[in-house]
């Protein structure tokens, strides 16, 4: 296993921050919110599958308004499968590519019947099979729902990793990598959350809040916003 990581981990950017920095920043985010949770409500694996999947270029207040009525009514593979597609799509019409996913909802829920007794799997591979899921959905479930501690990389983690230094990479894949080689462990089953909600509140795309940042000290972004004048 350390032979197959070296190998992964071998040919990545560099980080910018040394190992110290990099702990440091951990500290603060978790200093701010010992214990972060996804902001996606869900009472079970399943619904957490449904909810995360829902989720891709969708905000997370937007899915929860559409699953609140939707989980009330399903909240297992077999009450989704027999409430249909129709109904499905009905309830979550208002999120982004709602038709496909409706679609998905159902294929993946007759997946976990067939395949897994209705058990959703704690294996990212087995999580990949499931239509609408890819690697970032299986992440946040293996993390989420069975206490695994991976790197889900989404928009706000790419550019807060990108940004920070801390992390650098190309693409989702090369930073996840790089978040897992140089995250303490200590800090390694709440890092996701940490840097997601940090991207999505205060390291924003367009207008970063540098000014109200708690790791600014450390970040090697070169173009650090200043306060606003009231």
């Amino acid at each position: 296993m350390a032979a197959k990581k070296e190998r992964l981990y071998k040919n990545l950017p560099r980080p910018k921050l040394n190992r110290a920095q990099i702990c440091a920043i951990y500290e603060h985010l978790y200093s701010l919110d010992p214990a972060p949770r996804t902001e996606l409500n869900y009472s079970n694996p399943y619904t957490l599958v449904v909810a995360v999947a829902l989720s891709a270029q969708s905000t997370d207040v937007g899915v929860n308004k559409a699953t609140k009525a939707l989980f009330e009514k399903a909240d297992s593979p077999e009450k989704m499968i027999a409430l249909g597609e129709d109904v499905v799509r009905d309830h979550i019409k208002t999120i982004g590519l709602y038709k496909n996913k409706a679609k998905n909802v159902i294929a993946l829920s007759k997946m976990l019947v067939s395949d897994y007794g209705s058990v959703v799997p704690a294996d990212r591979d087995a999580l990949i099979q499931l239509p609408g899921v890819g690697r970032k959905t299986a992440n946040v479930v293996m993390n989420e729902a069975f206490g695994q501690p991976t790197m889900a990389v989404d928009t706000h983690i790419f550019r807060v990793a990108n940004r920070t230094g801390m992390a650098p990479g190309k693409d989702v894949y090369e930073v996840e990598l790089n978040l897992l080689r140089v995250t303490p462990d200590k800090f390694a089953l709440h890092a996701h959350h940490w840097l997601i909600l940090h991207g999505r509140y205060v390291c924003v795309a367009r207008k970063p809040k540098c000014y109200n940042c708690a790791i600014r000290a450390m970040c090697k972004f070169s173009k650090k916003t200043q306060k606003p004048e009231d």
